[in-house]
């Protein structure tokens, strides 16, 4: 089987190349190789009632398949070069924003019409947070929700499926560099391409490392970052949330001079757990329908950890962290931080007496006994000082889960076109190591295409 390209992964960079591609070039012979299944296919058997917590699926449907691990997140397409990639380093800044830009109007054309764009640009908020120390990032915010998220993925689908052939339920397991193209191995079978796209994601950052140590790819250690989400009821957050909506906040501890970040800030939310190679971590979505909405806000708070050398594996540090926490809660843990303080466990009775609901169903446990000293002292720091501009935030009964682990693939070696020391071979999205975000993923697969156009 010969195509003209082949793509690896159909997260958000696999999709918006395949989509590029055919918007000049509709004869081109695409095909789009997935680990997970179709869209329609994905669903989590945790349901609350019969299965709890994860039961270790071959395939995870929250982080496989057509959308990517951004297909049921809560859909925010953040629109900014401050965070979220460095892929303007690539390309440069303007034309990311270009980009970023371009891939929000796809999306309003395919169902994300009447969903608001919400902007930083001139709030106040950002002079209240320098008054105490606190640094609120600039960006533009499309949110989506995860039920538009969801619908605007699935018309992409119903647009692309028979323009391109799709490979549900089929993990490339080698890349081998032909004398004219490429050749990926799968458990259906050998295919090959004339140019190749890898867009892997965050879940096939061990897969990625193995194919670059195999082509000799040259790689860099790049960061992991640590935390907990934070689950507290939506009225302390919502004067920030009702106007921003994702308020991306940095903090420098007094104590160690590490930075402490917000992520992933999700309104009215619900908090889930993920399963990233078979180490279970926390997560939270938020929807746009009104009546799929909570009475709690949830956000993440993550110290990002450098290593230098002799240590190269951050990730595996991450692992080793994730993997403490469900040794001792089975899964994800939760701890009201009024028992933090104090040194105690949190158990069933002191979460079900707490005036915050939580909105998964966790562990109670101590996250002192998960997290090393020099983080969980960190989002502790974090915590009070974001109680001076959301009063309500050290609350005793605030819920803290935990871990929340965001893995970053070694970054590898690309030039301006994101194409490796081998011609026609292209690495992309958060496989690459470059992006961190769908809006910088989704970009560079249009960045991907429009260099393969016009190459042909």
């Amino acid at each position: 089987m010969k195509y003209d390209v082949i793509i690896v992964g159909a997260g958000p960079g696999g999709i918006f190349s395949a989509y590029e591609l055919i918007q000049h070039q509709p004869g081109l012979k695409i095909a789009v190789f997935e680990t997970g299944h179709a869209l329609d296919k994905r669903h989590c058997p945790i349901d609350g009632d019969k299965v709890k917590t994860c039961i270790g699926c071959k395939s995870c449907s929250i982080m496989n398949g057509f959308g990517g691990a951004g297909a049921f997140s809560d859909g925010k397409y953040n629109i900014t070069n401050d965070f979220g990639g460095t892929l303007y380093e690539y390309i440069g800044k303007q034309k990311a924003l270009d980009l970023m830009k371009y891939v929000d109007e796809i999306n309003m054309r395919y169902g994300g019409e009447g969903t608001k764009l919400y902007s930083t640009t001139g709030t106040k908020f950002k002079k209240v947070c320098i008054q105490h120390d606190l640094h609120l990032l600039d960006a533009s915010v499309r949110h989506l929700g995860t039920d538009i998220n969801y619908v605007v993925l699935e018309n992409l689908y119903n647009y692309l499926k028979d323009k391109v052939e799709f490979f549900f339920d089929t993990p490339v397991e080698n890349i081998e560099v032909l004398e004219d193209g490429y050749k990926v191995s799968t458990n259906k079978g050998e295919y090959e391409g004339k140019q190749c796209v890898v867009s892997v994601g965050r879940s096939g950052s061990k897969w990625m490392e193995t194919i670059c140590k195999k082509l000799e790819i040259p790689t860099k250690s790049n960061r992991v970052d640590i935390g907990v989400r934070v689950e507290l009821p939506a009225e302390v957050f919502s004067h920030l949330t009702d106007e921003l909506y994702e308020s991306k906040i940095v903090y420098r501890t007094q104590k160690y001079a590490d930075r402490v970040r917000t992520f992933c800030m999700n309104p009215k939310g619900a908090v889930v757990s993920e399963n990233t190679n078979g180490i279970v971590t926390v997560n939270g979505h938020s929807y746009e329908d009104p009546e799929k909405q909570t009475g709690n806000t949830n956000f993440a708070l993550l110290v990002a950890k450098h290593f230098s050398e002799p240590f190269k594996d951050s990730n595996e540090y991450g692992e080793s962290i994730a993997r403490l926490s469900n040794m001792l809660g089975g899964g994800v843990i939760v701890q009201r931080f009024g028992d933090l303080i104090q040194g105690q466990r949190s158990n069933p009775t002191r979460i079900a007496e707490s005036f915050v609901t939580p909105t998964l169903n966790a562990t109670p446990g101590d996250l002192s006994l998960v997290l090393p000293k020099r983080i969980l002292d960190g989002i502790i720091e974090m915590i009070y000082a974001l109680d001076k501009i959301a009063p309500g935030t050290a609350n005793e009964d605030t819920l803290l889960y935990g871990v929340e682990v965001k893995f970053y693939n070694m970054e590898v070696a690309v030039d301006e076109t994101l194409q490796t020391q081998y011609k026609g071979l292209y690495i992309i999205g958060d496989g690459s190591g470059i992006t961190h975000s769908l809006s910088h993923a989704s970009a560079s697969g249009v960045h991907v295409a429009r260099n393969i156009v016009e190459n042909l």
